[in-house]
Parts: C-alpha cells; structure tokens; sequence
C-alpha cells in the first residue's frame, strides 16, 4: 500500500502533532462503486467508528481529543495541512488522508461534488479547535494523550500507523 507522509512541527496557533499526517492515494478504486458506503465499511471493519458524510471547513480548525480519518468519497479538493506554514494537498476520489489529532485542515477549494466520509478509532470522539484557541497548554495536553489507534483506517492491524506512528 502506497503512502505518503508530512510531519507539522507546531505553529504556536496550530499544536499539530509529533507524529505524521499519512496519505493513502488511491485506498480505494474509483471505479468499484458506491465510495461512500465502502469508505464507511472499510473504516468499520477496522475499528473506526462515528463515522459522517459532508465536506472539510473551509476554515483552519483541528481535534485535540481524536485522529480523524477521511476518505473523499466523490469530488477534489485543495485542502492545507498543518496551519498556513504547512502543506497544500490535492486529494481526489478514492483517496484516504488521517489526521492526526492537533494537526490544522482546512478546505482551499473543491468540486461542487466533493463527498468525504470521516470517522475516528473507537472509543475517541472529535472537539472541533479553530486556530487561535485559548488555553493553549490544556489543548496540547489533551493532544498528547490521544491514543495511538489500535488499527490503521486503511490498512488494519498491520497498516500503515503500526509501522509509521509505532501503534
């Protein structure tokens, strides 16, 4: 399975994290049907829950309380990674990105059709941070303590964050 990874050193309005964003182009085929509803089964069958169905902010926000993943479903999109001195990634359907908790998404532009499946690892659930929260160290704090998930999104036990993010 083919990844990519980008490290976000903290910004001090963005914590990011001290363990990489990771991107799977192309975790699933286009052209095997129904994406979102295959998004949702394989995150499902690998332990990430909560899942949703909409687009990403098109503002500069984070989670300090969970990962999240997102598997674009239909559409492009332009989307930033790790605050305004991060990374500008082009993501399509069939692609799958996890985010870290703490590290800064937001939307620069899309296609009408952009669909995006979300979902986290059991037993985390999301707080939506914008850039500039208050309380700076408790955030960070509660960054530090999210679990490494007990199974990678995409890839199951033996994915990707086994062997990039030590899980």
């Amino acid at each position: 399975m083919e990844t990519w990874s980008f490290l976000f050193a903290d910004d001090g309005d963005i914590p990011n994290n001290s363990v990489p964003l990771i991107v799977y182009p192309r975790a699933l085929d286009p052209a095997g049907g129904d994406m979102a509803s295959r998004f949702e089964a394989l995150f499902a069958a690998n332990g990430w829950g909560g899942s949703w169905r909409n687009g990403i902010f098109p503002f500069h926000h984070y989670h300090s309380t969970a990962h999240e993943v997102l598997g674009i479903a239909a559409g492009e999109a332009e989307v930033r990674f790790g605050g305004e001195g991060g990374e500008s990634l082009h993501v399509q359907a069939g692609d799958a990105v996890l985010i870290p908790a703490g590290v800064g998404h937001k939307r620069l532009s899309a296609t009408p059709d952009l669909l995006v499946i979300g979902a986290y690892p059991g037993g985390q659930w999301a707080d939506l941070m914008r850039e500039g929260a208050e309380d700076g160290q408790a955030i960070r704090g509660r960054i530090a303590a999210v679990a490494v998930p007990d199974a990678d999104p995409v890839g199951g036990r033996d994915g990707p964050v086994a062997r990039i993010w030590g899980g």
